[in-house]
């Protein structure tokens, strides 16, 4: 996006990404699944990349969710060796993700991951806490009922505790306790692969999100196809329920 667009346009604070597509895209070239998601992987780093030189606030990567392990060992095996790779490199590249100033989150529930795995999460998250450029949220092993569901766990379990009055919970109270607790509701999801589904993705958050979905595969979604639905999104009305 040249500066003068740029410069022309009220930019969403928060994007989130249903990066769908990377088996289909593997399979239309006779290849493993799994090399769809390494393609993927590929375009999910200069598309956070891209966020940050644009000035997003927050970027939302759905990136395996709580449906995800039903898929065949090999490919969800081939996927955590995907996570343990992109964190290894994050720490290996610490100096360069420093200088764009990503801070990284891991959104999910980490019970079920491979302990490696979320200890590299904490690392990686901590390492970077301070930084102030773009907010990457990474989703895994995520789903938003399931978030939902904990969030108001933790609730419960602080009105029996005395902690918080039961009349005093209302939205920014859940809202407070998400995973994204802190950051802008996505005010533009995006979704690839050419499905029109949001697929149990922030849907507390997403309340009132413009939604944009392209037949572009992820391992092809480009930096120009994300300018189209930034562009998309800022011809829309947003009325928030106002006439």
């Amino acid at each position: 996006m040249d500066e003068k667009t740029l410069n022309s346009l009220i930019l969403p604070r928060h994007i989130g990404f249903i990066m769908d597509g990377n088996g289909r895209w593997a399979t239309a070239r006779g290849l493993e699944r799994a090399q769809g998601h390494k393609a993927g992987a590929q375009v999910f780093r200069s598309i956070s990349t891209y966020c940050a030189k644009l000035g997003i606030e927050s970027a939302t990567f759905y990136a395996f969710s709580t449906e995800n392990w039903k898929r065949p060992e090999n490919e969800v095996n081939a996927l955590m060796k995907l996570f343990k790779e992109f964190l290894e490199e994050a720490q290996a590249r610490e100096e360069e993700n420093e200088e764009i100033g990503f801070h990284i989150k891991f959104a999910g529930d980490t019970a079920n991951m491979p302990e490696e795995l979320v200890s590299l999460f904490d690392i990686c998250e901590k390492r970077s806490a301070d930084k102030t450029g773009t907010t990457v949220n990474v989703a895994v092993n995520y789903g938003g009922r399931a978030e939902i569901t904990n969030a108001v766990r933790s609730i419960a379990r602080k009105a029996l505790n005395g902690e918080i009055a039961v009349d005093d919970i209302d939205e920014n109270t859940v809202s407070s306790f998400l995973y994204t607790a802190g950051q802008p509701d996505p005010d533009l999801i995006i979704r690839t692969g050419g499905e029109s589904r949001i697929s149990n993705f922030l849907i507390w958050q997403s309340a009132y999100s413009e939604f944009y979905f392209t037949d572009v595969l992820w391992p092809d979604f480009t930096t120009d196809d994300l300018d189209r639905a930034i562009i998309d999104f800022c011809s829309r009305n947003r009325r928030f329920g106002a006439v």
